[in-house]
């Protein structure tokens, strides 16, 4: 299962959705903007370089793949077989991820950029899921380690 996401990060890390609107830092988030706008609000600006990428975690025993290309953005949990899509970028001065799942999920469809750096991004989404932490995979490879969510 391993290989086949590698391969599918790969497919999707070679696409380019390129944007000529990308910004070079991320501003601080404040605390109510994870439901600051619907899915889909076509306010999203440009995702910083910082959010370009695929990230990886875990959740639940899954594997969960964020892959942010250009403003485009595309999730993946293993054992769903329906790719969220939507956008990663600028919102009301906050880097925010937007997405929609085909099948109706919510858990992970508004999320605010907590924090980001070449190797980890943390976002809190507005669904169930709440707070993750994504270890960056580099050059179509699996991270060495995954994070999980800290048990509460």
């Amino acid at each position: 299962m391993a290989a086949g996401l590698v391969g599918a990060l790969a497919a999707l890390t070679a696409c380019s959705g390129g944007s000529d609107n990308k910004t070079s830092s991320s501003p601080t988030p404040s605390a109510t903007a994870a439901s600051a706008s619907p899915s889909g609000s076509g306010k999203v600006t440009g995702a910083s370089d910082k959010l370009q990428g695929s990230w990886l975690t875990t959740s639940g025993g899954k594997i969960v793949a964020l892959v942010i290309t250009g403003k485009k953005a595309g999730l993946f949990v293993t054992g769903r077989k329906v790719w969220c899509q939507g956008t990663a970028g600028k919102d009301s001065g906050m880097q925010m991820i937007h997405l929609t799942c085909p099948d109706g999920n919510k858990d992970r469809v508004n999320g605010m950029v907590d924090s980001v750096d070449g190797k980890g991004m943390t976002v809190s989404w507005s669904g169930k899921t709440g707070q993750e932490t994504y270890t960056k995979a580099e050059g179509g490879k699996l991270p060495t380690t995954l994070p999980t969510k800290p048990k509460q």
